[in-house]
């Protein structure tokens, strides 16, 4: 009888060590905890979406100006949708995927999916976040290629990085 209280209790003991553990990883994913990565997630998925509103919000000054005179029709999501292959498909959906920092700044890698049984996933961009104040902006980008290229690697400071603005 001894026996199986201590398993019981060693049981319910072990669960609970689980759920907490868990409860930590969860508070203390990237994602969840800074605004900087969730700024450059939500910018490729209004850019890759066509949702010009949102992602030009987004875009610290310097930026703005590069989409106003660079990208077609002054529009992010022109710019960074001319990047996707034809054969990829619509994007899906974009998440976080690693960050390493700049100073003050950071360098944010994002993992697109784009159409189930069209094309492809695992299209991956480096997004330059920036704080302005209480937000963080979008101070520059480059990729959005497939990760498995050589050129993803790095891509922050990979000279043989494509789609770099500015």
């Amino acid at each position: 009888m001894k026996f199986r209280t201590i398993m019981i209790v060693g049981l319910v003991a072990l669960v609970a060590i689980i759920a907490v553990i868990a409860l930590i990883a969860t508070q203390l994913t990237p994602q969840a905890t800074s605004p900087a990565f969730t700024a450059a997630v939500d910018f490729v998925n209004a850019a890759g979406t066509g949702d010009d509103t949102t992602a030009l919000a987004l875009l610290d000054e310097n930026m703005r100006t590069y989409v106003a005179t660079s990208c077609p029709e002054g529009s992010p999501s022109a710019c960074i949708q001319s990047y996707a292959a034809p054969d990829w498909g619509k994007l899906v959906t974009a998440v976080f995927r690693r960050a390493a920092p700049d100073g003050a700044n950071w360098d944010v890698e994002v993992i697109a999916h784009h159409e189930a049984g069209v094309g492809a996933s695992g299209i991956c961009s480096m997004i330059h976040v920036v704080p302005n104040g209480e937000r963080w902006q979008v101070a520059g980008w480059a990729g959005f290629i497939h990760c498995g290229s050589p050129q993803s690697r790095d891509m922050a400071t990979n000279p043989d990085t494509p789609n770099r603005a500015p």
